[in-house]
């Protein structure tokens, strides 16, 4: 009687003609079910639709704003307070001694401001500086005991009865502005003190000479325009008790006619 040996439970069977058995591998699992769209609920939706419709609203009440605005104006934020300069310069070349200038400070037309001894030799040479006007110092290039050349500014001050503005207002534009029309006036400095102002003066040539680029390709019948600007003088007729001088940034609202 042959005993045989009894397979064990579970392990494969063992092929019976002989050949090498090759196991299977497995097979890789299909990747998992997408994982279905959350939808928005109905809260979100409605937050949505509101966000959008008042960021609509906002772009048509800044259009209907910014037009309604520049059917009545000519604006320009290329403008400064301006004013009639009293250059002071260096009557020669030398030391600078006795300068009493300082920015602030006042000074008086043929007022004796400082001087200058020469250098040289024997006796030095002190020469008079003097004002060529009256105003208030706004800028003070030089300290005492420099050495300047003739020629050369020494300060510079601003008569405080012609303060104006300059505003340079874009070629296009230039037609609807006329001599005596009134100017809304904003400085950077006092945000919130409108000032009022009249045209007095318009230039009659633009503020640049005009000037032609030629295009990447260098074809000169394909010239590139700059922008150019007309400067426009503007009287300040009330400034609202606020002290404005020279060199201060302001933005200039000219009313057109109608």
């Amino acid at each position: 009687m042959t005993s045989q040996d009894p397979t064990p439970e579970g392990a494969p069977e063992q092929p019976t003609n002989g050949a090498v058995a090759t196991l299977e591998r497995p097979r890789p699992s299909d990747p998992p079910p997408a994982p279905p769209k959350r939808r928005l609920k109905r809260s979100t939706k409605i937050a949505t639709a509101i966000i959008t419709l008042i960021t609509l609203l906002e772009a048509g009440a800044f259009a209907g704003t910014y037009f309604l605005h520049s059917s009545k104006y000519v604006s320009t934020d290329n403008a400064k307070v301006d004013g009639d300069k009293v250059d002071i310069n260096a009557p020669s070349t030398g030391t600078l001694i006795d300068w009493k200038v300082t920015q602030g400070s006042s000074v008086q037309h043929n007022e004796v401001v400082g001087r200058i001894e020469e250098a040289g030799s024997g006796a030095r040479v002190k020469r008079s500086i003097r004002s060529p006007g009256s105003g208030t110092v706004a800028v003070n290039n030089t300290v005492e005991g420099q050495y300047v050349t003739q020629g050369s500014k020494l300060a510079t001050a601003y008569n405080p009865d012609s303060i104006y503005i300059t505003a340079r207002v874009e070629e296009s534009e230039i037609s609807e502005v006329r001599v005596g029309q009134q100017v809304d006036i904003t400085v950077d400095a006092f945000p919130n003190t409108p000032i009022l102002g009249l045209v007095t003066q318009i230039q009659g040539s633009t503020a640049g000479a005009f000037e032609l680029f030629p295009s990447s390709d260098s074809d000169p019948r394909n010239p590139q325009k700059v922008d150019q600007y007309v400067p426009v003088r503007i009287a300040i007729i009330n400034n609202n008790g606020v002290t404005v001088v020279p060199g201060m940034n302001v933005d200039a609202s000219i009313h057109k006619d109608h």
